[in-house]
Parts: structure tokens; C-alpha cells; sequence
């Protein structure tokens, strides 16, 4: 689904002039699970994942993403992904099913299959008791639940989601987390950045480590503890970050 091949980015900064956001970053992710992709503020994650969002150009390298590439064919791949993150907006003056129903006229769905996928939406996400309520009297776990709404819309067969449970308390996070769980299990490939180990040994099949825009290891929680000779996992990170 998502096949990353020695992906770069470079920025030019007037201090430290030509800077390596991502590099070289190579990774694969599959149908029906989680990878984690996880790294310290400034790892270059974030911005692999815009990448793969095309919301970025690469300086180097290639991604693609259900076999499309993200500089080639942008407009089928944000057809094949949803994006959701910590700092998603929600517009105050249009109520949760307005909202879904908005963005499921982006992708180009319209009339009754798009009225028959909002039903299925809402009802696996619980929301009908709130899909006429205004964006500004929603609930944060409320808010939470329609940027997964409209992420998912569409149907896509990647997710990505930078840091959803940030900011968010313990039982909101766990909501997140079990719906997370639920589009694994339905086939999805997901993208999963997060800064919570325990999120992570959790839910993350495979994750890739990445420091200073370099993926320093790659695999499974398991082989990767094996590996290194760490059990815990935060010391595992922290060893291989810093």
C-alpha cells in the first residue's frame, strides 16, 4: 500500500543554510496494519507524512502510495488516503453531518452513496446522537470523532495520522485508539505517529524508528527489542534517538 524509497526533503535556512529534513528515509507498509512512524519533534516524521499527504514535494527519492506516485499523481493519491491529525480544525458554524457530508463532496462523492456512507460513518463512530450539533458546542471527543468521519468518508485504503490522542483525555485517547483498531481489522494500512509508547505496544504491528531525518530501525516491536537487547520500549527509542 505505502512503499517509501529513499525519500528526501531539504529546506534552505538563512543560519544553517541547505538542512536534510528527511534522508534517505526508505519503509513499506501494508494492507490490514499500523506502522508506527516515530521520532523526537524535529525527527523529520511529520514531514515524511506530508509527503505522503502531498501536501510537500521531495527533493529525492520516491513514494507511492496504492501504486501511485505522490509528484506524478497527487490528485489519485489524496483520493486513496484520509489524513488525520492533533490539529485538525473543525468549522464552528457547520454541525458534524455538514461537515462529513462537505467533505465527502470533495472527494466527489455525491447524492445517495454519499448520504448511505455517512450513515455507516456515524453510526460505527457513535455519532448520531451529535450529527446536528454546531462545530462550536462539540465536545473535544466529539471533534475527535468527526475528523475521523470525514478522513474516512471516502473510503480510503491508507490512513495516516499524525499524533491523534495529543492532547486528548484517557478516555477520548482509548476512543481513538479502539477506532483506530476497528479500520485495521476492515484491511486499512495505517500510518500512525505518536509520541506514547504505551499507544504504541499497543497498536503498532511495525514501526520505524527515524532521528534527525534518518530511519534508524525498522521492523517488528519484538525483533527490534531482540535486536538491541532493550525490553523496555522508551529505552529502546530513547537508545536509538539520541
Amino acid at each position: 500500500m505505502i512503499h517509501v524509497e529513499n525519500l528526501c526533503k531539504s529546506f534552505r535556512d538563512l543560519r544553517r543554510g541547505q538542512v536534510m529534513a528527511v534522508d534517505h528515509v526508505s519503509f513499506e507498509a501494508k494492507a490490514g496494519e499500523v506502522f508506527g512512524l516515530l521520532g523526537p519533534n524535529g525527527a523529520g516524521k511529520t514531514t515524511t507524512m506530508r509527503i505522503l499527504c502531498t501536501v510537500l514535494t521531495p527533493t529525492g527519492g520516491q513514494a507511492l502510495i496504492a501504486g501511485h506516485d505522490v509528484v506524478d499523481a497527487p490528485a489519485q493519491v489524496r483520493q486513496n488516503i484520509g489524513f488525520l491529525s492533533a490539529n485538525t480544525a473543525i468549522y464552528d458554524r457547520m454541525s458534524a453531518w455538514e461537515m462529513v457530508d462537505y467533505f465527502g463532496r470533495l472527494y466527489g462523492m455525491q447524492g445517495a452513496s454519499l448520504r448511505r456512507r455517512m450513515e455507516v460513518v456515524f453510526t460505527s463512530l457513535q455519532m448520531n446522537e451529535f450529527r446536528d450539533v454546531l462545530g462550536a458546542k462539540l465536545s473535544t471527543g466529539m471533534r475527535q470523532k468527526v475528523s475521523i468521519a470525514r478522513a474516512i468518508v471516502h473510503d480510503p485504503p491508507v490512513l495516516i495520522f499524525d499524533e491523534p490522542t495529543a492532547g486528548l483525555d484517557v478516555l477520548v485517547a482509548r476512543s481513538v485508539m479502539d477506532n483506530i483498531k476497528r479500520l485495521r481489522d476492515q484491511g486499512k494500512c495505517i500510518i500512525f505517529s505518536t509520541h506514547i509508547m504505551r499507544e504504541v505496544e499497543k497498536l503498532c504491528d511495525r514501526v520505524a524508528i527515524i532521528g534527525k531525518g534518518q530511519v534508524r530501525a525498522c521492523g517488528r516491536l519484538d525483533d527490534l527489542r531482540e535486536e538491541h537487547g532493550e525490553e523496555d520500549v522508551e529505552e529502546l527509542f530513547f537508545r536509538l534517538v539520541s
